[in-house]
């Protein structure tokens, strides 16, 4: 059996690439593949930026495998580590993750797509919610979407499940940015390669504040930052980095990070 979920380094970044023809649809086998993907990409200390993407221009990912659930998998399988897609419900993951959407981005794949950090779509990229036409709930994004966006709009998506376009998507700030399909993971390399040389243990620090201080009044989230009650921030505070940065600062030079 092909695997359906092709990887490659590029020095500190990981490529991670859907490739499971016709459509890119995920069921359960496959989830399961990409939390253990992510969850090495996490761990893996030589690694500090990933980017993910699928094969060919009409689908990104148009979410579950319906063929799966005619065939009985259930709703709530195994998806593994990760959660559904490997990225939704995955622990500690505090490095950057781009999504790279080369076409269509439907149900779960929209939601894979939104668990990512920064977004780059090809023009000709599509995204709905229909998962209302089928009887089932868009669990993930009924918990993300209205946080990020307006609630109203969001309420709008999930409840019609209509189609929107790379226009509207960026309008309400669901994704980053559009460029010519031709020039999407130029784009995306472009981008990793940027973060890949900026300093680790901030970016860890940015992703971990942003996830367990969301749903916090700010003073409660000052508190957790200020007294080190999060992991990443305490590591920082008595990192190597930390000194590296405000040295170079001082001297006018460009850091070196170690991640330690």
């Amino acid at each position: 059996m092909t695997n359906p979920i092709k990887t490659e380094r590029r020095g500190a970044v990981l490529e991670v690439t859907i490739d499971r023809p016709k459509a890119n649809a995920i069921d359960a086998a496959t989830s399961r593949i990409m939390g253990d993907v992510f969850a090495s990409f996490r761990d893996d200390p030589e690694l500090r930026v990933a980017i993910l993407t699928a094969t060919g221009e009409k689908f990104f990912c148009p979410g579950w495998d319906l063929k799966a659930a005619a065939a009985g998998e259930a709703p709530d399988v195994d998806y593994g580590v990760g959660g559904f897609g490997g990225l939704q419900e995955l622990k500690g993951l505090n490095k950057p993750v781009i999504c790279a959407v080369n076409g269509l981005a439907f149900g779960g794949g929209f939601e894979i797509m939104i668990s990512c950090d920064i977004i780059i779509a090809a023009e000709h990229a599509t995204f709905a919610l229909p998962e209302i036409n089928s009887g089932t709930v868009a669990d993930a994004a009924t918990i993300k979407l209205p946080r990020f966006i307006p609630y109203h709009v969001a309420m709008e998506l999930l409840f019609t499940g209509r189609r929107i376009d790379t226009a509207e998507a960026k309008q309400w700030g669901i994704i980053n940015e559009v460029v010519p399909a031709d020039q999407l993971m130029t784009r995306a390399r472009a981008v990793a390669a940027q973060l890949a040389e900026g300093p680790p243990l901030v970016y860890a620090c940015i992703k971990e504040i942003a996830r367990e201080t969301m749903h916090l009044p700010i003073h409660e989230a000052f508190h957790m930052v200020t007294k080190r009650k999060l992991k990443t921030v305490d590591v920082l505070y008595s990192s190597e980095d930390q000194l590296e940065g405000a040295r170079a600062f001082a001297e006018k030079r460009k850091p070196v990070w170690k991640g330690k």
